[in-house]
């Protein structure tokens, strides 16, 4: 697996580690462990199917979901960090 730069340079975990150990996980098809490695894989995942399917078919009010999806995901991502630094 590669390394995370960030975390060789501060000792810190970046807000996205995690997601290379869970995406194998997931491909494994271990599907509670790539949660609990990184909790926004699969919506993330989601986030980006749906933008593709929205640029292709052009979805009736895709921008709006899109936008939710994000934020959505961006939460998820921001105490998945918070969790992590408050256990080191």
């Amino acid at each position: 697996m590669l390394p995370c730069p960030i975390h060789k340079l501060t000792g810190f975990d970046c807000p996205g580690c995690g997601m290379q150990r869970a995406a194998i996980e997931l491909l494994y098809g271990n599907i509670w462990e790539s949660i609990l490695y990184y909790p926004a894989l699969l919506p993330l995942i989601f986030m980006f199917a749906f933008l593709s399917l929205h640029l292709i078919f052009k979805i009736k009010n895709g921008a709006k979901i899109l936008k939710y999806l994000f934020i959505f995901n961006a939460i998820i991502i921001f105490v998945n960090y918070i969790i992590k630094f408050i256990e080191i």
